[in-house]
């Protein structure tokens, strides 16, 4: 497969945007008990500037995803990339409990952005045989986040405190000057950008019901990846009493399974279909779910938790792509985007909901995620069959084809 130096520069630009806005996000889960600290207040008071972020997600995807598809995806990234960095840095300087809250909430804006544009610009840029891949790719900046920002604690923060932390995270703004210089505009944003196109609200409207079967998918896909990794911590030192080395190496484990499952099934998608793929990989959550949940020694426990994050970010290794695949053209950069962060939003209720019902039953984690995930996993494998396949399509010629129809 023949790359030019432009596709593979795109590539890498979005891999690192998502992989450095991951990292800039689970920064602040490592700290939140120093923040209490400081600020002489609880842990769950603090934990209310993740909420926040989340929250906000879905507003950054409809504002950048919005500037990407009518000024084009390179400028948006840069200033998206700018944006969530220098909020970082900013958060570093807080003076206060309250004052952080808002950084935090404005920080997820610039966070809800990045995932759209970036994925619309490498997907309409790199060869359609390599799609599948390079989704899978995309995905994995999302674990490879969360591992940068363990391995950053664990080897800094006791030299540099929780403020440090923050400070290390305006780096991702050195990415800008990579852009800059080496990253070229869309091709399928330059066919688009000569022809009269209708707006976002009448996109939408023209494709409500995809719109709402993607928002209902994505809550499903949200559901998949935070019941089965945000309450994994906890329940491992709760209900297993772990010290804190073992769960952070548990952690490590289930992140590499993340990647690993990102990659493969990105990569199986481009042979067998975006929808066989997803459902292939959610399924196997099913048989992996005794291990994962109601083993009792750490060693069964990681190979539970890195099969199952092969199933879980094996099925979202596919979504970039298919999103993207499935859009309305003109409106690419926005529709994956807010899709994904609004069914994030609805699925924000998920660890409150496993963490009350556990409670509730004497510190039962592993039931109560068990059943989450396995229903969520059939729910996924057959929701997906009724989705479109449109694997491989052009999307410059796609777009030339709709817009004709516009005049």
């Amino acid at each position: 497969m023949n790359w030019t130096r432009e596709q593979r520069n795109v590539t890498i630009a979005a891999y690192l945007g998502w992989t450095l806005d991951a990292f800039d996000f689970f920064l602040m889960v490592f700290v939140l008990k120093d923040i209490a600290s400081e600020f002489g207040t609880d842990i769950k008071a603090v934990s209310f500037a993740i909420m926040l972020t989340l929250m906000m997600r879905p507003v950054g995807a409809l504002i950048f995803g919005f500037l990407a598809d009518k000024f084009g995806r390179r400028p948006t990234l840069m200033i998206n990339i700018a944006c969530f960095s220098l909020l970082e840095l900013l958060s570093g300087l807080s003076p206060n409990l309250t004052t952080l809250l808002i950084l935090r909430a404005l920080f997820g804006i610039a966070m809800g952005g990045e995932w759209g544009v970036g994925g619309a610009l490498t997907m309409e840029t790199v060869p359609p045989k390599a799609r599948g891949f390079v989704s899978g790719l995309l995905q994995a900046g999302y674990p490879s986040g969360y591992l940068l920002a363990g391995l950053v604690f664990g080897q800094l923060y006791q030299y540099i405190g929780w403020r440090g932390m923050f400070f290390v995270g305006v780096l991702p703004a050195l990415l800008v000057l990579y852009i800059r210089a080496h990253v070229p505009e869309s091709p399928a944003f330059k066919t688009l950008e000569k022809r009269t196109r209708p707006g976002l609200v009448a996109t939408l409207r023209q494709n409500w019901v995809l719109s709402v079967y993607a928002i209902i998918l994505m809550t499903a896909f949200n559901f998949f990846s935070h019941g089965s990794q945000d309450m994994y911590p906890t329940f491992l030192r709760v209900q297993h009493n772990f010290d804190a080395h073992t769960v952070q190496w548990i952690t490590i484990t289930l992140n590499v399974g993340a990647i690993v499952g990102g990659l493969f099934f990105g990569a199986l998608s481009e042979k067998v279909g975006r929808r066989r793929a997803i459902c292939i990989s959610a399924l196997i959550a099913l048989p992996v779910l005794p291990l994962w949940a109601f083993s009792s020694t750490p060693v069964l426990l990681a190979v539970g938790a890195f099969l199952m994050q092969i199933s879980v970010q094996g099925a979202w290794g596919v979504i970039p792509v298919h999103l993207n695949e499935i859009s309305p053209d003109e409106i690419r950069a926005t529709f994956p985007g807010l899709v994904y962060q609004l069914g994030n939003l609805i699925a924000s209720v998920n660890g409150p909901l496993q963490a009350g019902i556990a409670e509730a039953h004497g510190n039962d984690y592993a039931t109560v995620m068990a059943v989450v995930i396995g229903i969520v996993a059939i729910v996924i494998a057959i929701f997906i069959m009724f989705s479109r396949e449109r694997r491989g399509i052009d999307m410059t010629q796609s777009a030339e084809q709709v817009t004709a129809t516009v005049h």
